[in-house]
């Protein structure tokens, strides 16, 4: 999506702000703490209906005010699309796509891509496992939509297989009431390694290249995970009904993240750790226009902090041509190419340098 017109009241440290954006990329510079990052989380919430730092909705409102209000005007490909969300903390969140309101503020994600960058994102990296499946997950709805549904499935079939495990070990029931839905945890267990091994081969190429691009040499990506079966998920039955938990599936499996021999995770350097999410979100992105016809909306927050010259050079020349980014940084000097635009940012206020 391209932003055209963004118009904020209430929400973080804006009292009251309009103002206009351009295609392509687009600076936005200002002290710390002048509200820089708010102004993406304000885009982040506009387009997608949520938070990228928080999900109460509470604290996007500006203190001492009761509601908060984003509305957007762009282009969706050759599509003119108007959104608007509205956060009253005591009534719920409420938005509207073109004048029509939806049934969750979080269906404007189906409808608009917009990926982000903060540097808490380096958790994907050098998280845990449960970070890295979240994230494959979230990108498995953006490029399949039909099956972003699919991992909250499987996880509620093994809250209800691990329920069973539990009752028929207290001998409150039997082990037969164990088995509807150890067939349930295999057949949406299948499926979702399928999607996710798809994901991660969908992925792997552009990832590959981006990184070499940003110096990060012969990266991969390796799913580590089984389809599980019902024949294995019954040869551990004794252990999971010990344990009271489903031993074995994909909520049990990771994403490895390779430079050469080296595990990113554990011998990675923060640099690199850095230069890996960039990797996976460019690579992303260059998917979402492939296969939905129109680029994301990139925010990039405090992403050339630790980027040396060069490498700087090369992302501001990767996300030019992607439709619309939002860079934030320190000073303009941070970004060795002229921006389509440059907007400064004071406490409250924001105005076209």
């Amino acid at each position: 999506m391209i932003v055209q017109t963004v118009s904020l009241r209430n929400i973080r440290s804006y009292a009251r702000l309009d103002l206009g954006l351009e295609p392509g990329l687009v600076l936005v510079v200002g002290a710390n703490g002048a509200g820089k990052t708010n102004l993406l989380e304000s885009l982040h919430v506009g387009t997608q209906g949520f938070s990228p730092r928080t999900r109460a909705d509470a604290q996007l409102v500006r203190f001492g005010e009761q509601a908060g209000r984003i509305a957007l005007r762009g282009m969706r490909g050759e599509t003119k699309v108007e959104v608007e969300v509205t956060l009253q903390p005591a009534e719920g969140k409420r938005a509207k796509l073109n004048g029509a309101p939806l049934r969750a503020a979080e269906q404007l994600r189906l409808e608009v891509a917009t990926l982000v960058f903060t540097p808490d994102r380096l958790a994907v990296v050098k998280g845990g496992p449960v970070v890295r499946r979240a994230y494959f997950d979230r990108v498995l709805g953006r490029l399949a939509p039909a099956r972003a549904p699919l991992s909250v499935e499987y996880a509620a079939a093994v809250a209800q297989r691990n329920a069973a495990l539990r009752r028929a070990s207290a001998r409150y029931s039997s082990r037969e009431a164990i088995a509807p839905w150890t067939e349930q945890v295999a057949t949406l267990g299948r499926r979702l390694v399928e999607s996710r091994t798809e994901v991660v081969a969908w992925l792997a190429p552009g990832f590959a290249e981006r990184a070499d691009e940003l110096g990060l040499p012969t990266a991969r990506m390796t799913y580590e995970g089984e389809p599980p079966t019902v024949e294995l998920l019954d040869a551990r039955l004794e252990r999971d009904l010990e344990r009271g938990a489903t031993g074995l599936g994909p909520h049990l499996d990771d994403v490895l993240l390779t430079s050469g021999t080296r595990d990113l995770r554990s011998f990675g350097s923060q640099g690199e750790q850095r230069l890996t999410v960039l990797a996976l979100l460019l690579a992303e992105a260059e998917l979402i226009a492939e296969r939905r016809g129109f680029a994301p909306l990139l925010l990039l927050d405090d992403v050339l902090s630790e980027l040396d010259p060069n490498r700087r050079r090369i992302l501001a020349e990767r996300v030019l041509g992607t439709g619309q980014t939002l860079i934030t940084a320190t000073q303009a000097s941070s970004l060795p190419l002229d921006p389509a635009q440059l907007l400064e940012v004071s406490p409250g206020a924001v105005r076209a340098a």
